[in-house]
This record gives C-alpha cells, structure tokens and sequence, in this order.
C-alpha cells in the first residue's frame, strides 16, 4: 500500500508539472490541444492527489503502524475523531493535505472559470499548478508520509503508535487546521486570476468580480481558521487567553490583515478604477504571506508551540518565494500603463479617503506584527542573540491602530463618494457622536479608569449606531413605498444590496469581538495550592475544593478536582478541571473547565502538583466579556455569507436569462 501511495503522489507531481508546461506552452503557441491537456492534468493531478490522501488516511483508521508516520502520530487508543485529525497533526500529513487542497482548489476555479475567463484560464492553470506541483514536490521527495519502518519479512510485530500530540487531542483541532488550510491555500485562486489579468492586460471588471468572491470565501475560511484557533488556545492550553502574539499566531494573521485590506481597496476599482497597482501588491502579498506563514511553521524560523518539528524543507520555501514575488514585481513593474487609474481622489472628506486610509492603517499593522514576529530571528542574524518581542510590544502597537481601525469601520459608511458636505457630516456624525461620548462619560463616572478600554467601548458605541442607522434609514424608504413592518423592510433591503449590508454585518461583528478584546483590560488570576475542603476567594467569587477523583483509561490518565463555584454566598456551579497522563507519549497538559457568561467567565485551571504531591495546584481566571469574541465570530461568518449571495436583481436577471434560454414546448391543435 505505501507504494501505491507514493506512486500516486509522484503522478500528482508530474501530472502538475505538466500542466504548468503544457499551459503556458499551449498559450504561447497558440496550440489549444496543449491547453485542453493541461486542464485535464489538472484533474489528473486532483485523482492522484485525492488517492494518495485516501490511502493515508486508511493506514492511519486502520492501524498501519508499518508507516512511519502512522506509528508517530496515531495510537490505537485514539478516539476515531483524532485518528482523522492525525492526518493533518504532524509534517508529512499535512503537506500532503494542503496539496490536496490545492488540487481541488486547482480542479474547482478552473473548470468553473475556464468559460468566463476563456482568454486567461491557463495562466491561472500555470499559477495554480506550479503552486500545487511545489507542495507535490516537497511530499515526494522531502517530506513523504509513506515512508515505512519496516518491510518484508523481517516484520515481527508493530508498535501501536506514539499518539497524537496531546494538546490536539480536542475536538477543534478536527476543524481548525482544516480551515485555516483553506484560507491559506485559497488565496492562491485570487493571486492567479490577478496574475493571469496582468499577462493578458485583461480588461473590463469580470476578473475582479472573480477574484473577490474567491477572496471573500478564502478570506472567510482564514477568519474561521484564526477564530477557531483562538477559541482552542482559550479552552485547551490552559493559559487563560485566546491570543499569545505567537509566531504561528502571527503569521495566520498576516494575511487576513492584507486580504482585508484588498476587499477594501478592492471596492475602488470596480467604482473608481481607482488603486489598480496597489490591489495586485495587495494580493499578490496576501498570496505570499501564506507561503511564508506556511515557511515559519514548517521550516523550523521559529520556535512556536503551534509549529511542526524543525526540518530542512525552509530553503525551499526561501527559493520559492524569491522566485514568485521576482517574477510579480516584473509583471507589475512592466504592465504600469494598463494599471494607471482612470480617477482621481477628489477629496480627502470622502469614502475613497476613508477606504485608503483603512489600507494604510492595516498596512501598519500588518508591518509591525511581521517586524516584532522576525525580529529573533533578525537580532540573532545581526548580533548573535535572539532577542524575543512578547505581548507587551504588540499590544503596545497594535491596539492604538486596531481602535483608529475602528472609529474608519463607522466613518467609512457616514461618507459620500467623491465628496461630503459639511451639512452631510453633520447630519451624520451627530447621533453616534453623542453615542460615543454619553457612553465615556458613563463609564467614567462609573468607575473605570482604563484609557483604551474606555476609548474602545465609545468607539463602539459610536460604530454600532452608524450600522443601526444606515439600516434604519434604508428600511424606512421601503417600508413607506411598500409597507409592513420596519424588520421587513431592513430584510428587503439587505436582499436589494447583499454585499453592501452584509458587510455591515461584518463591522457589527468587528464591534462585538472589540467589546470581547477590551474586557482583557479588567482580566484577574490567582494561583494556589489547595487541599480536599480548603477554599479561595477571588474577587466576589468564592471556591472551595471538594475532591480529587482520579481515572485511567488505555489513551490517558486523569485527576479531576472538584470545585465548588459561589458568588457572595450564592452557590453557582460545580467546575471540574483535570490533570491528563497520556500513556503513549508521556506528556502531561491540563482541561480546563469554564463557567460562561456574557459578562464574564470564571476559568478554572488544574495547573499540576504541590512540590511534595500531595495536593493540587489550582490556577483561577475571572475573564470579563469574553464570549463576546464568539457571538461576534459568529455573526462575521453570517455577514460574509450574506455578502456573498447576489443581489435581489441580479437573482432576478439570472431567472429571466434560464428562462429565455429553455425551450418553448409545441403545442398540438
């Protein structure tokens, strides 16, 4: 089975190989048999690809521990859920599931776009199979999962595996890597229709159509990846956060900041043709940042407690991206006069402003977070010692610009195209100003003495009522032309302009998740060890250990303490943290165990052993208003669905053209 394995990654290598050649052959010989075949080794190359998956996938849901990747990352004791996650839980699976993603990816936009986008497809084909043929490459020859420990005869017996890591052994992480895989590998469809636009100086707006529903979805997938990544730090790791500022962290980041910013800026050149250059860089970077975050966890850059083992496959990766981003700034350096704009920004009062001040704030911030996330590596380049940036520096940075990010989410909508009036700001900016200020003064008087906290629940105030009003306003004009209830209408609208509103939805969201960031500011922990009937308090809460029970089972073993929860007296709820053993790999973590709330959590944390064993240490977070982050994550994934259906009209347009074009049916006298 392991050679059919590599037999069918190794034909997916060349099938891509081939189809990058026979592509770009077919195109500059103007040979459409050669481009014909290259799109049809692109289905070749997702057989292959989806083939050697499935065979990984076998040997790892049956046992076949004669794979040496099977034998270190699965166990017979795992749990089905995890065997399936082990596919993607060390650097040989993984690479072999990005590659397929990339197959399909590869399969899906080419044979969905082939028709519309005749006279560019295969430089999209040449893009996207070159990409998928260097993932290929590196599972072929560098990093093959099919590796075995033993053949032939001299098989005696098998070990039953080492286990997967045991911080993935949580339900998440069967969701999390694979959707952050999609963000990542997805944006190369946008980078390759932008590409293929830049060969072919593409005119018209379709291309762009193209590319921002394809970087919407990706975008989409990134922001569940990255979410669900934080909510997996926030119950697994035991810290009490959701947000480390870790390299890997970062480099997730890095280009949903810069994928942001294109959906932004984006919006210009179907209105304007305005930002033409600065929509390729923007793509083309959010392109190679995925390649580069891909770098830093699998080439061993940084030390991260997200990243794979050290290997070697860096270099290859450092090739790649000097190769693509030299051939990109070419292309861009020698196609200026088809990207020159067709406008002007006519003032600085205006939504374009706003928009290009959005791109030049996430700008910063993507930049800081690139410098803090490379600076140990820069400063052991330089000086011979790694210096390490923590959390401080980010935060430092990033949260005065994540507030100005804010207050332009409200602006921007408050603002005309071109330019707006003096008597338009007013009328604008006069509700959520007071918003804003009544809630400050509020909080203030209040009690809370926190700058930034008290700046961000203001700002969000002041956002929320800019939505609520372009809602409000929108709805009231149907609701007098056609009637009916004010929600109705405000549903009828949404319909009218999906995009426009749902991504109202999505700064709703922004908002939610910042009420959720700012209640860090007010973040208490107390550790301490604790016998059978000692208690704690911890603010109004008080906790009070009422036993250990301890479990075995053939994946793991477990304590599990007991806490009573009461506030002011008041019983609440019985918390039970545990201390895990996993037998396969010998390595300890803890579960913690978490009373929600909308206003705050209390996070309890089996932490480990007294010095002499006896007793167990426990560790108490009270984390205000973090479950805003969820409901906010939430809503930005229904906002981005909603912005992606097409407008009411267009809807109704597509009706009319399937009509025309069915058949009339002959009537009989």
């Amino acid at each position: 089975m392991e050679n059919l394995g590599y037999i069918a990654v190794l034909l997916a290598f060349l099938l891509s190989g081939y189809a990058t050649a026979a592509a770009l052959g077919g195109k500059l010989r103007s040979n459409p048999f050669l481009e014909v075949s290259a799109q049809r080794a692109v289905v070749g190359a997702w057989l292959m690809t989806s083939a050697a998956t499935g065979i990984l996938l076998h040997a790892i849901l049956t046992d076949n521990f004669s794979f040496n990747y099977v034998a270190s990352r699965s166990n017979v004791d795992l749990d089905l859920l995890y065997k399936v996650a082990a596919l993607w839980g060390g650097q040989e699976g993984s690479l072999l599931f990005w590659s397929w993603i990339a197959a399909t990816y590869t399969f899906v936009a080419v044979y969905t776009g082939r028709a519309r986008h005749r006279s560019m497809i295969s430089y999209v084909v040449v893009t996207m199979a070159a990409t998928q043929a260097f993932f290929l490459g590196l599972v072929t020859f560098t990093a093959n999962p099919f590796q075995v420990i033993m053949s032939g005869p001299q098989i005696t017996s098998v070990p039953d595996g080492q286990g997967l890591n045991p911080l993935l052994q949580h339900p998440m992480m069967a969701i999390h890597p694979p959707m952050l895989y999609l963000g990542y590998v997805g944006f190369t469809v946008p980078f390759a229709f932008a590409l293929a636009s830049l060969v072919t100086r593409q005119p018209g707006e379709r291309w762009i159509h193209t590319t921002r529903i394809w970087t919407m979805v990706t975008w989409l997938f990134q922001s569940i990846g990255i979410l669900l990544g934080a909510n997996w730090a926030y119950v697994v790791l035991g810290w009490g956060g959701y947000w480390g500022w870790d390299p890997v962290e970062n480099a997730s980041l890095l280009p949903w900041i810069t994928g942001t910013a294109f959906l932004h800026s984006v919006m210009m050149q179907e209105k304007k043709g305005m930002m033409k250059v600065w929509n390729i860089i923007l793509i083309s970077s959010t392109f190679f940042l995925c390649i580069f975050g891909t770098m830093m966890t699998r080439g061993g850059l940084v030390s991260s407690v997200h990243a794979f083992a050290e290997s070697d496959i860096g270099i290859y990766f450092v090739w790649y991206l000097f190769i693509g981003i030299s051939i990109t700034a070419y292309l861009i350096a020698s196609r200026l006069d088809y990207l020159r704009s067709e406008a002007e920004l006519d003032s600085v009062v205006s939504r374009e402003s706003s928009f290009l001040f959005n791109n030049v704030v996430l700008l910063a911030s993507c930049f800081a977070v690139l410098w803090g996330t490379l600076f140990p590596v820069i400063s052991e380049y330089f000086t011979g010692d790694k210096i390490t940036v923590g959390a401080p520096f980010f935060n430092k940075v990033n949260v005065p610009i994540g507030l100005f990010l804010l207050f332009l989410t409200g602006v921007g909508p408050l603002f005309a195209w071109r330019r707006t009036s003096a008597e338009s700001l007013r009328r604008n900016f006069q509700w959520p100003a007071v918003a804003a200020l009544v809630c400050a003064a509020a909080l203030v008087a209040g009690g809370m003495r926190h700058f930034y906290a008290t700046v961000c629940f203001a700002l969000c105030a002041f956002v929320t009522l800019t939505v609520l009003m372009e809602f409000y306003r929108g709805g009231k004009v149907i609701r007098r032309k056609r009637g009916g209830s004010l929600l109705a209408a405000m549903v009828e609208l949404t319909h009218r302009n999906t995009r426009r509103y749902g991504g109202y939805l999505v700064h709703m969201a922004i908002v939610l998740m910042f009420i959720g960031f700012a209640g860090a500011a007010f973040n208490r922990v107390h550790q301490q060890e604790m016998a059978v009937g000692d208690s704690v308090a911890v603010g109004p809460y008080e906790f009070k250990l009422q036993n250990v029970s301890e479990m075995d089972n053939p994946n793991f073993f477990r304590a599990v303490a007991s806490i009573d929860v009461s506030r002011r007296g008041e019983f609440l709820q019985t918390l039970m943290p545990e201390r895990r053993f996993y037998h396969a790999s010998q390595q300890p973590t803890s579960r913690v165990d978490v009373r929600n709330r909308l206003n705050e959590d209390v996070y309890l944390v089996y932490a480990g052993q007294s010095g002499d064993g006896a007793n167990p240490v426990i560790q108490v977070y009270i984390n205000p208003l973090v479950n805003w982050i969820w409901i906010g994550a939430v809503l930005l994934v229904l906002g981005t669905l909603v912005a992606l259906i097409p407008n009411k009209s267009l809807r109704r347009s597509a009706r009319r053209a399937t009509l025309k074009e069915q058949p009339v049916a002959a009537t009989g006298d």
